[in-house]
């Protein structure tokens, strides 16, 4: 039966909702880009063909409405309270006891979630449709941003409830992801503009722009992890419960959020669990909230002036830190770019002394106005380099110096280069060094030729006394090359001619790994080599050809054919296979068995092989490997530490393997 517009209309909007839905907050979804795209298109084509069917519960109101000048003032119907925090366990003990104190020893149990380093939101909803959104302002008034948060993506707009309350407000963190917020760095450093510092202010301040289209593009995310009114509705009994209403309603909540504990041991226990975990996570975070589950022992406990009693947030040591710029010396990368290095006045940071810092490139140096001497903020997000990401020029006493970028390599005094099309400097003199020293450590990681033995303090001196000037150099040394090295003895030297040996073995996607062309890693290797499979139909591919590979395009192709060019890189190819080097790649397995069709995902660290290897072997099963986990994901592997992936793993019923049961059904 043919339906009306206006059945039509209200069909696609259920259907885009829900698509929406598994998209952004499940991250399970069913339809593709194109697919999603098409439905979203003959809805507002519908709209505006009937007018008198307008919604603002519609998701074409997403993209962003009417531009406002002012943010009126909400009044909150409950203050938006900020929280206590502790910093230390002995803190955190304190709070307990005073928590066990006030409910007299009445046993209680805690739920911790993740203290999302974002900007607090409070969202309501009337008979089920958002009516109303608004900052915590000063807790007892908020600033309006209701028409910015129509256009977050895992908002909902209208509450999927068969009987929707007469009022339900969420409350909770609106936020950026880590990669939507370097993403908006790089665009506001590529159009001149001055960045934002970190993820926080950058959603605070895209939350608060008077123009809902700029916000629509932002990316910004929602979770829900309080609520402050409730009207038509049976209030739930616990915390616990009400993230689960959350979940039901179609909100995010937190990945942290879903486990009770049962004393101050087991929280005490996750925080250390997550002390460096938390670098894994999509977003940042700068604690943990604990929270009392009962809400009758919550109002045991009451609240302070300004905070509850039944709440904390345990924090993590700060990742910012500010200090002083003694020097900036010149780092020369495994592909000759040079990288300038803050040397910094040793300070603390994110529990570590941070003596130095990466300023990326000159035109960051630019960017920043940086000088010698100059007081920075610096900023350490998990095991990465610490980088400055602020001056305070306030604190300038005109004895600061300019930094100038060296014209010549600090290790092999090259003149220096620099492409059109790139911001690094670099030193193309394939003989450099520190250079050469890099590239050869990274040709004989395990990831590459598996070379053990073959670490810095060797390379070092194979290098420096003349031993190795090339990658051919290795497979022509000997064992009294080797006895002339420090603490090399006889087992050691001829441990290392034994993997030395064995590595000749090692197949052709191994090998264009190892040689370091840029842009290449593991998984562009194995694309090229299977592919191709031989040395000699890969160094003899043109540009158009290497594009058309998936995976590939023009980028990887450039730096492939620029690679070849070069006659002694051709000729050190052909050495290579002359000293007995295995230059093609074996036929890919396709057994048709237990991995023939199954997509597998990786997270946290294996200890019996590197994810490059653990890959290798599915792909060489039949089996296929990705980064993201969603329902079409067969097995998620599960090694220490592992991220976010093994909580989206559980949310959507993935089964998880642990690497010692990944090694058994590889080898069944």
């Amino acid at each position: 039966m043919t339906r009306s517009p206006k059945e039509e209309i209200e069909a696609l909007r259920a259907e885009i909702i829900r698509h929406e839905r598994l998209y952004y907050v499940s991250d399970s979804p069913e339809i593709a880009d194109g697919e999603f795209d098409a439905l979203m298109a003959r809805l507002k084509a519908l709209e505006a063909a009937h007018p008198e069917f307008s919604s603002p519960d519609s998701p074409t109101c997403r993209v962003g409405g009417a531009r406002s000048n002012t943010f009126a003032p909400v009044p909150h119907r409950l203050p938006m309270l900020s929280l206590d925090n502790c910093y230390s366990r002995e803190e955190f003990l304190e709070w307990h006891a005073r928590v066990k104190k006030g409910l007299k020893d009445e046993p209680f149990e805690l739920v911790v979630e993740a203290k999302i380093d974002g900007l607090s939101c409070s969202i309501e909803y009337e008979k089920g449709r958002l009516a109303r959104a608004s900052t915590r302002g000063d807790g007892e008034t908020g600033e309006d941003v209701t028409l910015n948060v129509r256009t977050i993506k895992s908002v909902p707009i209208k509450l999927d409830l068969s009987h929707a309350p007469a009022l339900f407000e969420a409350r909770g963190e609106v936020y950026m992801d880590k990669k939507d917020f370097e993403r908006l760095r790089e665009e506001a450093v590529a159009a001149g503009e001055e960045p934002f510092v970190n993820p926080r202010n950058a959603a605070a301040g895209s939350l608060r722009q008077k123009d809902p289209a700029v916000t629509a593009a932002r990316r910004l995310k929602f979770i829900a992890h309080s609520y402050g009114y409730l009207e038509g509705m049976v209030e739930p009994d616990s915390h616990w419960e009400y993230l689960n209403i959350c979940r039901g309603l179609g909100f995010n909540i937190s990945t942290l959020g879903n486990r009770v504990c049962r004393g101050a041991d087991e929280v005490l226990a996750f925080y250390d669990e997550y002390s460096e975990k938390r670098f894994t996570l999509p977003y940042e975070i700068d604690g943990l909230v604990i929270k009392v589950d009962s809400l009758k022992q919550r109002g045991q406990l009451g609240f302070t002036a300004k905070s509850p009693r039944w709440a904390i947030a345990f924090k993590y040591p700060a990742q910012q830190a500010t200090t002083k710029v003694k020097n900036v010396e010149f780092s020369v990368g495994r592909t000759g770019a040079i990288t300038p290095v803050a040397e910094l006045e040793p300070v603390k940071c994110g529990g570590v002394t941070i003596s130095s810092a990466t300023l990326h490139n000159f035109d960051e140096i630019e960017r920043l106005g940086l000088k010698i001497g100059d007081k920075v903020v610096i900023e350490r997000a998990g095991e990465v380099i610490p980088k400055v990401v602020k001056v305070v020029p306030s604190s300038r006493t005109g004895s600061e110096r300019e930094i100038v970028p060296p014209k010549t390599c600090p290790s092999c005094a090259s003149e220096l280069f620099k492409d059109e099309e790139e911001v690094a400097l670099r030193c193309v003199n394939p003989s450099c060094p520190v250079q050469f020293k890099r590239s050869l450590l990274h040709f004989a990681s395990r990831d590459a030729m598996n070379i053990e033995g073959l670490g810095v303090s060797s390379t070092e001196q194979l290098v420096d006394k003349g031993l190795v000037k090339g990658f051919p150099d290795i497979y022509r040394l000997k064992k009294e090359d080797l006895l002339g090295l420090e603490l090399f003895k006889d087992k050691k030297a001829d441990n290392l001619l034994a993997q030395i040996n064995r590595s000749k073995e090692q197949p052709l996607s191994r090998l264009i790994y190892a040689l370091g062309i840029r842009h290449i890693g593991e998984k562009n290797a194995r694309v090229l080599a299977r592919h191709f499979r031989t040395m000699g139909a890969f160094m003899s591919a043109g540009p158009e050809e290497l594009a058309r590979i998936s995976d590939i395009g023009p980028v990887i192709a450039g730096a492939v054919t620029g690679f070849f060019k070069s006659e002694a890189t051709r000729k050190m190819a052909a050495e290579l296979g002359a000293l007995g080097l295995r230059l093609d790649e074996p036929e890919r397995k396709n057994t048709g068995g237990v991995l023939a069709g199954k997509v597998f995902v990786f997270t946290g660290e294996l200890k019996t092989m590197t994810r490059g290897e653990a890959q290798a072997k599915v792909t060489e099963q039949g089996g296929k490997e990705t980064s993201s986990v969603s329902s079409k994901t067969s097995y998620v592997v599960v090694g220490e530490a592992p991220g976010s992936k093994y909580d989206k793993a559980k949310k959507l019923g993935v089964p998880v393997l642990s690497e010692e049961e990944f090694i058994r059904l590889i080898s069944s």
